[in-house]
């Protein structure tokens, strides 16, 4: 059986080997091996065998299958600052699970600057690798993968994979359509940081919550997830509601996007 190497990407951080294929390991890693868990999960397969500090060797030792022929679920090879020491360019597709591990795969692209939108003037990021805070910013997503890993910055991180998310319709919040609970008891707080960075040329970004592993869903994803190093940025761009019905109807029912 092949070895697989897989990015966890969220709600935990870490590098793992596997000899399932990414669909069963999206479904293992979501529902557990015992009933009980339930957990939507985004990672990322890569190529190993790069030049750093993870074991390959211990991977390839221990990632057998188990004496009565079923395969290996998983081999953690880091729990912490995984993703700094992974070259962008080894990661291939990006897989997200629902809570009932139904997996959609999505393609890895260069980046292309989305269109501006309206007059809004910024954007609202979760990040989710390998912290979680949820950002308003005036920088489109590229400018804000620089910013974030910019060497000169006095807060900074090496990489970052974070995501474009939808915004509430402030004239008509009722039917901003399906975003989940993200906005919930934040609205006051959300068009303070909205009015901060849109008003103020010394502040680009402004922290709406700390933490959001909990209410963070995919049906809040607008455009695509990000992974950026301050020098590259690629783009995992979200099927579109239509797409996404052609693609894996089911997916999408799980995932609460129709």
């Amino acid at each position: 059986m092949d070895i697989h190497y897989y990015l966890s990407v969220f709600p935990m951080e870490a590098l793992i080997a596997s000899q399932l294929e990414p669909k069963q390991f999206g479904t293992y890693m979501a529902t557990g091996s015992k009933k009980g868990s339930a957990e939507q999960i985004i990672f990322c397969e890569l190529e190993g065998g790069f030049a750093g500090p993870f074991d390959w060797e211990y991977a390839e030792a221990k990632c057998v299958p188990h004496s009565y022929g079923d395969p290996k679920h998983s081999v953690y090879l880091g729990v912490y600052r995984v993703l700094e020491h992974i070259p962008l360019e080894r990661l291939g597709p990006m897989f997200l699970a629902t809570r009932d591990g139904r997996t959609l795969e999505l393609a890895k692209s260069d980046y292309a600057e989305p269109p501006v939108d309206g007059e809004r003037g910024y954007y609202v990021y979760q990040e989710l690798c390998p912290v979680t805070p949820v950002i308003v910013s005036r920088l489109a997503p590229e400018s804000f993968g620089r910013h974030i890993c910019s060497p000169d910055g006095k807060v900074r991180l090496p990489k970052i994979i974070f995501a474009d998310l939808k915004v509430i319709d402030f004239d008509d919040p009722d039917h901003s359509g399906n975003i989940g609970s993200i906005y919930d008891r934040k609205v006051p707080h959300l068009l303070e940081c909205i009015a901060e960075v849109t008003s103020d040329e010394q502040k680009i970004n402004k922290t709406l919550t700390r933490t959001h592993v909990e209410s963070f869903s995919f049906q809040t994803i607008n455009r695509a997830i990000y992974a950026a190093d301050g020098e590259r940025i690629y783009a995992y761009r979200m099927p579109t509601v239509d797409e996404l019905k052609k693609i894996d109807y089911d997916w999408g029912r799980s995932a609460m996007i129709f």
